[in-house]
């Protein structure tokens, strides 16, 4: 039992929400075109997602284990599963285990082509797995390097509902490409966000985040002016509603963002309590921001 708990702890299920809402952003993309959701490519869409999640932290815990061992300011967002700090699993169970969700992808993709006529869907899943490992490991290791961000905005920004899009459209030629983009914004800020509360291990571990590169108060402003953005940018999202609709769809997330101006100045990794709500509400805001994209293009389309 004590081995169960230990795995469901490295799989992070909270992360889900981060996964599963850029997913379904695609999908709301898709009906919006078509008026019509396939349930069974749906459910595959949302299997791909959870064993894309459980690649990703079970091989981000392999890549950070030495970083994350230091690491005395994370929270339930960051820092790693801390299995291996806690000495519940080994890198080695957790590699294993990777190559497995890496197995299990490849197999869905090639069921989605081979049974299911979608036959690009094993050409973005193993570019959804090539994203983590240029994440990660070398010989790139952005991450650890700088600009991952960039890689977090493709992987949930972009891949992921391009993944639920074409999915239900079998087309991804007539793919909305500029409704990404604002996704991708989001991403990025997201990426910003889970890197704060790790800010004084990065540093000390050499990962170049963005708060490592520039400083936290800089990736705390950075992150709120990414989101903002990214709600700015709704009028790309949904080209053809009213000017009102824009606002009220915009105003959702600022209201949400709103609550962390305060702590702009002051919300440093060593404060834990601040930072870990500054995260939450940042986290709030982005999932605000995608989840009143999902729903209006659901009820009034593009």
């Amino acid at each position: 039992m004590s081995k169960a708990r230990s795995w469901w702890q490295a799989a992070r299920p909270l992360l889900q929400l981060n996964i599963a809402v850029p997913l379904l952003y695609g999908e709301a993309l898709a009906y919006a075109v078509t008026r019509h959701i396939s349930l069974l490519l749906l459910l595959a869409a949302h299997v791909f997602g959870v064993l894309d999640q459980l690649f990703f932290v079970f091989a981000n815990d392999v890549a950070d284990y030495r970083t994350d061992a230091a690491n005395t300011t994370f929270n339930e967002f960051s820092g790693g599963s801390r299995v291996i700090a806690e000495r519940k699993l080994t890198p080695m169970q957790l590699a294993q285990a990777t190559l497995v969700m890496a197995l299990a992808m490849g197999v869905l993709g090639a069921l989605l082509s081979l049974r299911l006529h979608r036959p690009l869907s094993l050409v973005l899943i193993s570019f959804a797995v090539m994203l983590m490992w240029a994440y990660s490991f070398s010989p790139f290791r952005l991450s650890y390097r700088g600009h991952g961000e960039i890689l977090r905005g493709l992987g949930a920004g972009v891949v992921l509902p391009l993944f639920g899009y074409y999915l239900q459209t079998r087309d991804i030629e007539t793919a909305p490409w500029i409704a990404f983009v604002p996704s991708f914004v989001l991403g990025y800020a997201g990426a910003i966000t889970l890197a704060l509360p790790d800010h004084p291990s990065d540093v000390d571990g050499g990962k170049r985040s963005f708060p490592a590169r520039y400083g936290q108060r800089a990736g705390r402003v950075g992150s709120l002016v990414a989101i903002a953005l990214a709600a700015a940018c709704t009028p790309l999202v949904l080209p053809a509603a009213k000017p009102l609709l824009w606002a009220i769809v915009i105003a959702l997330p600022l209201a949400v963002l709103a609550l962390n101006l305060r702590g702009v100045h002051s919300a440093d990794a060593e404060d834990h309590a601040a930072c870990r709500r500054f995260v939450i509400i940042n986290e709030a805001a982005i999932t605000t921001a995608l989840a009143a994209w999902i729903v209006t293009l659901c009820i009034a389309g593009r």
